[in-house]
Order: C-alpha cells, then structure tokens, then sequence
C-alpha cells in the first residue's frame, strides 16, 4: 500500500503545476474506466466534504481499482507470510463500507492462501455472526486454519467485548473439527489485530 499511495502523491505533485483544476474525471472519462492520471487530478483538486453522486461513483472506482492490485499482490504471495499484504489488503477492501461486514480467510495446513470470503453483513454498528455457519464454510474450503476479520465502520479499529467474545467461541467451534483460528482482524482507519493484543 505504502509504494502505490506514493506513487500517487509524487503523481499528484508533478502534474498540479501543468494540469487546470477545471479539468475533472466527469469531463474525460468513458464510463467504466478509471485511468491513474485522472484519479491523481480529482483525488488533488477534490474538495473535502463536497461530492456529488458522480464523484461518490468515481471515488468508488478507485477505491475497487487499488482493491483489485493490493489483491493481485496479495496472490502472489501465495501465503500469509507478511501480516502486512493482508492488512493493506483489507484496509482498502473495506473503505467506503458503511455497514459491518464480517468475512473468512482460508488457508490450508502450510498457511497458503484457498480463498476469502464475506459471511455476514451487519448494520452501522454490528454485525451477528452465526458460529455454526462458519463451520459449514470451512469444511466446504476445507481448510485447516483461518483468519477472521470484519470492519468498523466508525473507523475506530478497537476491539469490543463482543469481538473478543465471538472470537473466543469460533475458536472453540473450530478447534472441534481441527481448524486453528489464527488471527482476528479489525479494520478500521487502521487495522487491529487481536492475535498481537493476545486475544486470539
């Protein structure tokens, strides 16, 4: 995440003093497409708090187009060997989110990535996740370890009560069909992870 937000305020830097703040992705853009130089240009000359239905598409675009490279990178990692890449990953995954969300990262026995997963979809300050439903998808991705994790759409990544408490109770859920639940994350304007706060 840290190489391509540089990359697009160094962008941004270089193209302010030759580029007209008339110019907007609205004005240039076929619908559909996202093109890097556009969102460096409405990215530096958006005013905060103003957005019209267009921009709130558009920010949504990018938002899926750096989603969609942080994933690729992510891929080809082909394990959870650096915390960061997941973090990043989902960081991004769930900006703009104004619900919670509560997913799955499987992995097999060496920690290789299988698949993801969004589970439940909750409210602007919940979500209910049904421990038994957790357990049917890790035996259908036939995994033998997981990373769970759901967002806060507050933007405050600390774990509550609740979270450490549906934790808990997967982990034992899991722990029955021989599955290890190594990490929770929370994600927020930064991500928390309970399995370094000792929670997980």
């Amino acid at each position: 995440m840290t190489d391509l937000t540089t990359t697009l305020k160094t962008r941004a830097t270089l193209g302010a003093a030759r580029v007209s703040p008339s110019r907007s992705p609205e004005a240039h853009q076929p619908a559909g497409e996202v093109r890097s130089e556009d969102a460096v240009l409405y990215l530096h000359h958006r005013v905060p708090g103003e957005m019209t239905d267009t921009q709130a598409r558009y920010e949504a675009d990018i938002l899926a187009e750096a989603e969609a490279i942080l994933r690729k990178r992510w891929a080809r990692l082909g394990s959870l060997s650096d915390p960061r890449a997941s973090a990043d990953w989902l960081r991004v995954h769930c900006a703009g989110m104004v619900v919670e969300v509560f997913g799955v990262i499987f992995l097999d026995s060496k920690h290789r990535i299988l698949a993801t997963r969004e589970l439940f979809r909750g409210t602007l300050d919940g979500c209910s996740v049904a421990p038994r439903e957790v357990v049917r998808a890790v035996i259908e991705a036939n995994a033998a370890a997981v990373v769970l994790y759901h967002n806060h759409p507050s933007g405050n990544a600390e774990p509550s009560r609740a979270d450490v408490a549906i934790t808990q109770t997967l982990k034992q859920a899991l722990d029955l069909i021989g599955c290890r639940v190594l990490d929770h994350l929370i994600a927020g304007e930064t991500v928390t992870s309970l399995s370094q706060r000792g929670l997980c």
